[in-house]
C-alpha cells in the first residue's frame, strides 16, 4: 500500500487524498468546458464603429455589463456567454427621437460570436443585423 507524506513528514489521511483527487477531476472537467478562452471567441470588447456617433456599436465589459448606442439612443444592460451564444439581459435604452436613424440594435436580445462578426437577433430569434469587432 502506498502512503503519502507532506513535505514535513506527516502522513496524509485517506480523506485528504480523496479530496485532492476529486478537485483534480473537477479542474480537468472545467478545462474542457466551452468558454471564452477555450477556442470559443469571447464577446468581450467593442463591436461596431465607435468613431462614428451615428453608427451602432456595443461594448461588452468583463464584469458582465454591456453599453453602446443604436446610432441615436444609448443602450445599457448585462450579458452572459455560453459558447458562442450571448444573452442580453435587463436591456434599457434612452428614448430620443432621431430622424433618419435605423434603431435596429435596440431590439437585440441575443447574439452569436463568429470570429470577428457578432450576429444579433431579436426576442423572436430573427436576425436583425451584425457588428464587426
Amino acid at each position: 500500500m502506498m502512503r503519502f507524506r507532506t513535505p514535513g513528514g506527516r502522513l496524509l489521511p485517506a480523506a485528504a487524498l480523496r479530496l485532492a483527487a476529486a478537485l483534480l477531476v473537477v479542474a480537468a472537467l472545467a478545462s474542457c468546458a466551452d468558454s471564452p478562452g477555450s477556442g470559443t471567441p469571447s464577446v468581450e470588447g467593442t463591436w461596431g464603429d465607435t468613431g462614428d456617433s451615428s453608427a451602432p456599436s456595443l461594448d461588452f465589459a468583463s464584469d458582465g455589463r454591456v453599453s453602446g448606442t443604436d446610432g441615436c439612443n444609448r443602450l445599457m444592460g448585462h450579458w452572459t456567454q455560453e459558447g458562442a451564444s450571448v444573452a442580453l439581459k435587463e436591456m434599457a435604452s434612452t428614448l430620443m427621437a432621431c430622424q433618419d436613424v435605423d434603431t435596429w440594435l435596440s431590439a437585440a436580445a441575443t447574439a452569436e460570436v463568429d470570429g470577428d462578426t457578432l450576429a444579433l437577433f431579436n426576442s423572436d430569434g430573427e436576425p436583425i443585423g451584425t457588428l464587426r469587432r
